[in-house]
């Protein structure tokens, strides 16, 4: 079912690129997994809904350039490194890739949260879409993914994810934050299947132990 249904594209920026891994290096986070192959299927996702007539929106990780807006944890962890290992705080957000940069007049939500929802006008914005099936793809599966789909569905959306066009910073991780969400009665599988006009959304329904069982 196409109709009341949107995509949500999560923190595709250039920050996650292999050529940028030396600013994740000191912080202690491994490279995205599969990053060249999600992001292509990202774009593949993107046109089909585009062709379909769903509506898209963009989110983009930020933050206040002097840090004050971060999150205890976040401040802890880079207090513990020179300035030198950090990125510039001038720099401002890190852009959308190209492969997947949004068209007018597609909404680009920024959030300072790993949950979308919180401190943006995400909601109001998939409300006045008349939005009640959400897709959520992008970055990164077990943190702004995971996060986002949670606030999602506590607001009445429902939701799925696209196997395919989602990934993180390890297998295990990935394929464990998949499990947690089917558990949640999330959709998750392909995109293709996703954005069928025939799709149900019902595998959490219909899949004895959906999630408990270590899917992959």
């Amino acid at each position: 079912m196409i109709e009341a249904t949107a995509l949500l594209m999560v923190d595709l920026q250039e920050m996650y690129l292999p050529e940028n891994q030396v600013r994740r290096d000191p912080l202690g986070w491994p490279p995205i997994w599969h990053f060249e192959e999600t992001v292509n299927e990202c774009a593949l996702l993107l046109a089909s809904a585009r062709d379909a007539g769903i509506p898209v929106i963009y989110t983009r990780a930020t933050s206040r350039t002097d840090g004050s807006d971060r999150t205890p944890a976040m401040r802890r962890l880079r207090a513990t490194l020179p300035p030198t290992q950090l990125q510039d705080p001038t720099e401002g957000p890190s852009p959308i890739l190209p492969a997947v940069a949004p068209r007018p007049p597609e909404v680009v939500v920024d959030k300072p949260r790993w949950d979308a929802f919180l401190f943006t006008t995400l909601e109001p914005i998939l409300r006045n879409l008349g939005t009640r099936r959400l897709i959520v793809a992008g970055l990164q599966t077990n943190v702004c993914v995971e996060s986002t789909v949670r606030g999602a569905m506590m607001r009445n959306f429902e939701v799925a994810v696209p196997l395919d066009a989602v990934t993180t910073d390890g297998e295990d991780l990935h394929f464990n934050a998949l499990n947690a969400m089917r558990v949640l009665y999330v959709e998750v599988a392909p995109w293709r299947e996703l954005v069928a006009p025939e799709a149900h959304w019902d595998r959490a329904f219909t899949t004895p132990a959906y999630g408990r069982r270590g899917e992959r």
